[in-house]
Parts: C-alpha cells; structure tokens; sequence
C-alpha cells in the first residue's frame, strides 16, 4: 500500500498543496513550524478521521477559512482508489470515495492505513488511560474497519444512559426510570462486548510483537509485556496469552450486563456510567512493574517506540502494509532506537519522513526530500515546498 498523490487546502498552514509521492522514502524538511508536520496530520486523518495532536477538527481548518480538504489516491495491491475528507466549520464533515459522495465519513476507514510515531507518542506511556483506549480503539479499527460503527454507536449509548443516570439520580426512582435503564443496559452491553472482544484480541495477537520489537530496541532492559485492565472482567479472560474464543462476544455480554445490574446503585448515586469500556487501560509492564511511574525517560522512549513498530509488523503480517509516517523522532532517539527505527523503515514500502535537518535522518532512509518553507506574517503563515538535493544546507 502507498500514497501516489496527496493533495490538501485550507488544511493548517497550507493553502493548497498538490504532491506526488512514489513507494519509497520521502523526507520533508524544515525548521519547527514551518508546516510539515501538518502533511503527516493530513495523511493520517485520511487513516482515522482524527489528528494526532488534537481532539477537534476546528483548529485543522486554516485560519480565514470555513472549510478544509485532504484527498490522496492510494494504491492497494494495484488497484487505485481516490479518497477525499471535506472538514467544515460547524457542519458535519463529508467524504468521498473516487468522487462520488459517501453516506458516513467513516466508510473511508481501511482505504488508507498508516501507523505513525511522533513525540506526542511518549503519552502513551506516561499520559492518561484515554490515551491508551485511543491506541487500542484506531489499530482495531484498522484492522477491522466496521468498528467504527460500533464505537460510535457505543458513545452514543454512553451520553444517553448517563444523561439518564443522572435525571434518575436527582428524581425519585420511579419503576418508568428503571425500566428505561433496562432498555439502555442491554444497548450498552451490545455494544460493549463487540468493542471489548476486538480489543482482547487485538492485545492477544500484538503482545509477541510488542515483545519482540522491545527486546530489539533496548536489549539490557528488563522485558516488556501488555495485557488489558478492566475491572469488571474475569482475570482468564484478561491473559493475553489466551487465545480468543468464537463465543466470546456473548460471554463478555453477559459480564456486562451482570456488572451494569450489580453497579446501578452506585451509579445512580454518582450519575455516571460505572461498567464499560470507557473505563478501562492497556497495561505496560517492564518486567512485573507498571511502565508508567517507574520508567525511566529512555525506557519510556523505547516502549512508545515498540508499541508503532509492533503495531506495523501486525498490520504488515496480517493485512495490507500501512504507510509508514516518522514525524521529528529522529532527533528524539538515541543511536540504538534510531537504528532499530531506521531497519524497520528501510524495509516498508512507503515512508513519509518529517525532519528540522537532513543529519536528523540516517544515511539509508535519506530519499526523495523536500524542503517546507513558511511565508507571511506569524498570524497567518503559508507553507508551500521547494524540492532541493538532500544535503543541501538549509
């Protein structure tokens, strides 16, 4: 899989942009600021329908503007397909596959896939839980497209019953309040235990690679491991190593429902949705400690860095190789990440490279660059690219 065109308007600091991409390396370079990293974002959008660096597609749009646009042809297994995203301000987004009109943005997903590292990744290691469901939720969705559906489903259910959890909280429980939360219980858990099935066995199937991709980075580390956190499931089914059932979508209903029975008093009491997977973790172990905490800064690195290399490898052996997108990380690593980075990227088919200098990236990935440069003001910056020999001084 690769990009073989990437266009976007009114996207950050970009007016509009045209570019023609080949399987390969591409390196863009340019000084903090300037605008690269914003092509990354743009590329990955196209994958997830989200940004890296923010939760809201409002600061996407450029400044001026109402409304922005990303579109690449991406090339699967010889056969091209147009994908176009149009972010409006204060209207629903719309999205296109080879210029006719789709019903749902979301019906894009798995046209595209990417796996990105960015500094933004040491979160995953030392941020909040939210940050790790995020990880989980965008490679199952990769890897199974139809997820999204059913995660956005479940956030629906979500706002409804604890919007109900807390009227019926102030109120007088009545029996009309109860047999209503009957009804969103057995809506959640529907819901609940296709998202939580996914997510097992995505943890199931990554942990070797994980594992693996760790060992190659820091050698003299102690080992690392994954397994998911949940309070409401039963430890056998949160062992990693088990391998995932056929029944297990009906099984982790039934827990869930179970739970969501024993849970209702607290929950009315507190007026928030106790039992489901909004509420759980992806551990990171080194050894039998948790990464977060007692990690060091480099141990921190190393983890982040292998949970995207495994997250490639997976999708690499499973599925289509996704485009490979390393935004400023070169600079982040020290020689033996950079090395084991550098291997992985030399062997994917396509890689999109963002760098402040050409000695940030190795000699081997070294490739096709292109240099990003700002015009105007500091209230409303143009990027526009100037193509130039890699070494050239900047």
């Amino acid at each position: 899989m690769f990009i073989r065109a990437l266009s976007v308007r009114d996207f950050r600091s970009w007016e509009h942009a045209e570019l023609e991409l080949s399987p390969g390396r591409t390196v863009l370079l340019g000084a903090n600021g300037n605008g690269k990293t914003n092509l990354l974002e743009a590329v990955g959008y196209l994958a997830t329908l989200g940004s890296h660096r923010v939760s809201a597609d409002a600061p996407l749009i450029r400044m001026g503007a109402t409304q922005a646009a990303i579109g690449a042809t991406v090339v699967n297994a010889g056969r091209e397909l147009r994908v176009d995203v149009e972010l409006k301000q204060g209207a629903a987004n719309r999205a296109q596959v080879n210029r006719s009109p789709v019903r749902r943005s979301r019906e894009i997903l798995g046209i595209l896939q990417t796996v990105l590292f960015a500094p933004e990744d040491l979160a995953l290691v030392r941020g909040d839980p939210g940050e790790r469901r995020r990880f989980l939720d965008e490679l199952c969705t990769a890897r199974l497209p139809r997820l999204a559906g059913v995660r956005a489903d479940y956030d629906k259910v979500l706002r409804q019953r604890s919007a109900l959890l807390k009227t019926a909280g102030r109120q007088v429980r009545s029996r009309s309040d109860l047999s209503t939360l009957d009804v969103w219980d057995g809506h959640l858990a529907e819901h609940a235990s296709v998202l939580l099935t996914q997510r097992l066995r995505l943890v199931h199937d990554l942990y070797p690679y994980l594992a693996e991709a760790y060992r190659s980075i820091a050698p003299e580390s102690r080992p690392a491991a994954i397994a998911y956190r949940s309070g409401y499931l039963p430890p056998d089914l949160l062992d990693p190593a088990r391998a995932p059932e056929p029944d297990d979508v009906d099984q982790v209903r039934e827990i869930v429902l179970r739970e969501l029975a024993a849970a209702r008093g607290r929950e009315l009491d507190r007026g928030v949705c106790l039992v489901g997977p909004h509420r759980d973790d992806l551990e990171l172990l080194l050894g039998s400690a948790p990464a977060k905490g007692f990690a060091s800064h480099g141990e921190s690195w190393s983890f982040a860095l292998a949970l995207r290399l495994a997250s490639f490898e997976l999708l690499r052996n499973t599925g289509a190789e996704p485009v490979l997108l390393l935004d400023d990380v070169f600079a982040e690593l020290d020689r033996r990440r950079r090395t084991a980075l550098a291997e992985v990227a030399a062997g994917a088919e396509q890689v999109l490279i963002t760098a402040a200098v050409a000695e940030d990236v190795p000699a081997e990935l070294a490739a096709a660059p292109l240099r990003v440069q700002t015009e105007g003001d500091a209230d409303r910056r143009t990027s526009r690219i100037v193509a130039e020999d890699m070494h050239s001084q900047p």
